[in-house]
């Protein structure tokens, strides 16, 4: 006699979670260059799947068994790296403005304030005029997870934000030139600061040092990174784990209004 099989809504929520979770897992590990290692891990779960639930094969679907447990373990230190990010994409700023947006029905969100325009427009006129002067820069902009342990590899500043000071502190004979600068809450936090080097190897070669120090902050946190190219002058921003190459000044400004909104 043929069982009936109860399949309701909630089934159909529950393959459709699935089904995004696994697709969301595969455009991470794509980024990240994982994705050979990611569908080899897909081939054993389905073949352990076959083994034990519907060959209902004993003694190799326990051995299996253990692998699978044991192997979650591995599995979080082999991928350490894209697990974090993929925890800092999930809890980023623009998806928890969201949820509580859904959850309070769109009244949400009205607290936090948009970037002032001389803000922007003091990041954004620093970097024009470096640009023109061939002066290499580094300006990483703290949104929703704290860089305190970046600031604390350079020399604590704390001012308020402004254009001459961006360009002094980049001056060729400055001191601190050389690292990053540190921009949060509108004031200028440090300067000279060192930032995580992405080993990404997608990243052009044209590219310097500043560039995949860029690359390695958006990476690791949701902050935008601005760069200004010492040998040719371009602006770039990398953020979220992408570069946007050779920027003009107002699409500059249209990117830092987007994303610090």
């Amino acid at each position: 006699m043929l069982e009936i099989i109860d399949f309701g809504w909630k089934d159909v929520v529950d393959i459709a979670l699935v089904a995004l979770l696994l697709y969301y897992m595969y455009r991470l590990m794509k980024r990240s260059r994982s994705l050979n290692v990611f569908l080899g891990i897909m081939m054993f779960v389905v073949m352990w799947l076959i083994m034990s639930q519907i060959l209902e094969m004993k003694l190799l679907g326990s051995m299996m068994d253990k692998l699978i447990s044991v192997g979650v373990i591995g599995l979080i230190i082999i991928f350490q790296e894209d697990i974090r990010k993929f925890l800092y994409d999930v809890g980023s700023r623009q998806r928890m403005h969201f949820l509580a947006r859904l959850l309070t029905f769109g009244r949400a969100g009205h607290g936090h304030d948009a970037p002032g325009k001389p803000r922007l427009m003091a990041v954004v006129m620093a970097c024009m005029n470096m640009s023109r002067r061939r002066e290499g820069a580094l300006i990483v902009i703290e949104q929703s997870v704290p860089l305190d342990d970046i600031v604390k590899t350079g020399d604590v500043i704390d001012a308020a934000l402004n254009q001459r000071l961006i360009e002094n502190i980049f001056f060729k004979n400055s001191p601190l030139h050389d690292g990053a600068m540190v921009i949060s809450h509108e004031r200028i936090k440090a300067a000279g600061c060192i930032l995580p080097v992405s080993h990404n190897l997608d990243i052009p070669k044209d590219l310097g040092l500043r560039h995949r120090a860029a690359m390695g902050i958006s990476q690791e946190s949701d902050a935008l990174a601005i760069v200004v190219s010492e040998e040719t002058g371009a602006i770039s921003v990398a953020v979220r784990g992408a570069f946007r190459l050779r920027l003009t000044a107002e699409a500059l400004e249209s990117i830092l209004t987007q994303e610090l909104a």
